[in-house]
């Protein structure tokens, strides 16, 4: 069976002890059954993965003490994902699965043709830490603040590349583009469900760096064009490959 992982903000040290609240310790007790002497393992995004030991679990909180390192810090590629706000379900799927695909930073923006203007960003964090527990990645995804997409792509900085996934235009396969193209910083674009305004996509075009592709012959939802540009993407620049820049 494996160990269960927890995401923690202490720092991870030699000797050291963790301790939890009560939504964690609830989880640990009442959703994982551990009990006292029990082994879980815990990251912070900073000091690698420790295995520790439970040393006291009660109704307020649990008490771990840590044993030692199980394993180093390491992070994925450096890749955000700029996706317009969807609907409240997708968007979550959609932080869900870019942590599992290894995005580090996930910046929603609105666009021309967004319906909305907000999102939950405490539970959107709180869908990355999961997945980042469960998935067994040692860091936790970024996910910034709202901004509309013109600001995003007028800040763009200019040692990063953009794979604009520009679904109206004429654009080479995104298998095709990547094709030799490096670069050790990327992010990946994704628009609402009704499309791009050709403003938006004249812009995303001009940004430095910018690659446009396409995702095939079929319009997809957002959810869906996010998956699959994160996976193209790891595939051919990632650490699908067995190893990507930190």
């Amino acid at each position: 069976m494996s160990l269960i992982r927890l995401h923690v903000a202490d720092d991870l040290l030699q000797d050291g002890t963790v301790l939890l609240g009560p939504q964690q310790t609830h989880y640990l007790a009442n959703v994982m059954r551990a009990r006292t002497s029990d082994e879980v393992l815990l990251f912070n995004g900073r000091d690698g993965e420790w295995l520790s030991s439970i040393a006291e679990i009660g109704r307020r909180g649990a008490s771990l003490r840590l044993l030692g390192r199980y394993r180093p810090q390491a992070k994925g590629p450096d890749l955000d994902l700029v996706v317009a706000l969807v609907k409240r379900a997708r968007l979550e799927i959609i932080v869900e699965k870019a942590a599992e695909l290894g995005a580090r930073r996930v910046r929603p923006v609105v666009t021309e043709r967004t319906n909305l203007s907000t999102a939950n960003l405490d539970r959107l964090r709180a869908i990355a830490v999961e997945a980042s527990e469960q998935t067994g990645r040692l860091d936790v995804p970024q996910i910034l603040e709202v901004a509309p997409l013109g600001e995003v792509l007028a800040e763009w900085p200019g040692d990063r590349r953009l794979l604009f996934c520009d679904e109206a235009g004429e654009a080479a396969p995104a298998l095709e583009a990547l094709r030799g193209v490096e670069g050790a910083l990327w992010g990946i674009l994704i628009g609402p469900e009704g499309g791009f305004a050709p403003e938006e996509r004249v812009a995303a075009r001009a940004v430095t760096g910018a690659v446009p592709v396409s995702l095939g012959p079929r319009i997809l939802r957002a959810d869906t064009a996010a998956i699959a540009a994160l996976s193209l993407w790891q595939a051919s620049l990632g650490d699908w490959r067995g190893s990507a820049p930190n």
